[in-house]
């Protein structure tokens, strides 16, 4: 940031809050060409930004005091200079949506606090688009009023020629332009009348006090309520469970039709067409930011899209041909630039569980089903003793009984050989997840304890991630 710039936005500061001892805090560079400084006095904090685009600063500070007005959480607007293209934003802190599940999926897998997390998030769109978008002033809305035709064969074109021609993938522009049309035809099709953010992924939602707050919409303007969701549900890098999307479009559709009437088969037959194009817009991002600015990071996410991507190819139904579009995309995780890009980590995640029968089998978040369900209930209970009612199996006490006077250890011996067997298959054809689950009649001795014991010798043997829950005791703690 220039120092005028940064002179600019103390100034500004200084006048709004009459503080004149300011730290400043350079904050990094997001996906914009925005820049931001954090503003800290002894009373009073900020965010300051610099934007020389005026329309899309006007439409930020619009639609923010808008959605203010009608109780979404959205940062205030302390001060606005145009002619200097700054303003003063509230300050949301440093946790992001992503930062958050980043940080939460290292020692938890992809957990029950992250699809809590998600849930809110979920629970919060419909009124973004449809109690907040209804008497929005979309003359605000830039470059367009609309997700219309004109935006999309933009995001298409982006794909083409900044993923497509810069990855030296392969098509027959004609065949591909048609199939664009074709395309853009069937999703003018869906009812669009609503708020688009338009941008809705993880990187633009905060989290201050374990609740979400929203930033970036910027870019919004009317479209359909199937965008938004798709952008949440399928950001690359979130690389969310396919389970777990499911679940949350039901929950979404659940929350949408207490506000607005909805076909769900319908709207699921649009959500897939308007997954694929925001894929190919983001893709056509990665594409501009990677391979033409050079800005390494943006590639890293590539990989991640294919992926998503296969699963998208797989799902999608549309009543309409697009023969030409569906092979350029069947082909783009066979293509050499593109395989040989910041490829993924795969790491076998063991998923570990100890759980209660009485409460039922644990879920399986991976998407992928399968893996071992283990009956600890032949084991002796120590839970039949006075003295180990209120302890666990990570307890010393239990662990001495299960070492000293019990079976335990006969029961386990073969458990870990059968696990053992299908850890080293699974590292050798690179699968991402196996669950392996211990349940006993309260889920707080034989299952905890066994869980712990396959948990310690995994690590110890294996380059796996063990991701260990005790789903009754974490209830209950």
């Amino acid at each position: 940031m220039k120092k005028k710039t940064q002179q600019d936005l103390i100034d500004l500061y200084r006048k709004r809050f009459q503080e004149e001892n300011v730290a400043v805090e350079i904050l990094p560079p997001s996906g914009s060409y925005r820049e931001y400084i954090r503003l800290t006095s002894p009373h009073f904090n900020a965010i300051g930004t610099w934007n020389d685009d005026v329309k899309e600063n006007n439409a930020f500070i619009e639609f923010s005091r808008h959605f203010k007005l009608k109780g979404i959480k959205v940062p205030e607007i302390y001060d606005y200079n145009p002619t200097e293209c700054t303003y003063l934003q509230e300050d949301l802190g440093n946790e992001t949506l992503f930062s958050f599940l980043s940080s939460v999926r290292e020692t938890e897998g992809f957990s029950d606090k992250i699809i809590h997390i998600y849930r809110k998030v979920i629970r919060e769109l419909p009124k973004i688009q449809i109690v907040a978008g209804k008497d929005l002033n979309y003359d605000f809305c830039y470059p367009r009023k609309a997700f219309d035709r004109q935006s999309m064969m933009w995001d298409l074109n982006y794909f083409k020629y900044y993923f497509l021609k810069l990855a030296k993938i392969s098509f027959n522009e004609q065949l591909l332009e048609d199939d664009f049309t074709s395309f853009t035809d069937y999703l003018l099709k869906a009812e669009s009348t609503f708020f688009m953010f338009r941008d809705f992924q993880s990187r633009n939602i905060m989290l201050r006090d374990n609740e979400p707050w929203f930033i970036d919409y910027q870019g919004g303007r009317q479209g359909a309520l199937q965008y938004d969701l798709a952008s949440l549900l399928y950001d690359s890098k979130a690389d969310i469970p396919e389970l777990v999307r499911e679940m949350l479009i039901d929950e979404y559709l659940d929350e949408l039709q207490l506000i607005h009437p909805v076909d769900r088969k319908e709207f699921r037959q649009y959500f897939y067409g308007y997954v694929l194009i925001r894929m190919m817009q983001a893709m056509g991002a990665y594409g501009f930011r990677g391979f033409y600015e050079k800005k390494e990071h943006f590639l890293k996410s590539i990989p991640f899209a294919l992926v998503n991507l296969e699963i998208v190819l797989r799902k999608i139904d549309l009543p309409v041909h697009l023969h030409e579009l569906i092979r350029v995309m069947k082909s783009l995780p066979s293509a050499e630039i593109l395989k040989n890009i910041a490829p993924r980590q795969e790491v076998l995640t063991v998923d570990i569980t100890s759980f209660s029968f009485k409460k039922g089998y644990p879920a399986d978040h991976s998407g992928n089903g399968g893996g071992f369900v283990f009956d600890c209930r032949s084991v002796s209970n120590p839970g039949r003793y006075d003295q180990y009612k209120s302890l666990t199996g990570k307890d010393a006490a239990v662990i001495k009984f299960f070492e000293e006077d019990s079976d335990m250890e006969e029961f386990l011996k073969p458990i870990f050989s059968v696990v053992e067997r299908t850890v080293e298959k699974y590292n050798e054809r690179k699968f991402s997840h196996l669950s392996v689950s211990f349940g006993c009649t309260g889920g707080q001795h034989r299952s905890v304890y066994s869980a712990e014991r396959m948990a310690t010798y995994l690590r110890n043997k294996y380059p796996v991630r063990v991701v260990i829950h005790h789903r009754e005791q974490d209830i209950n703690g």
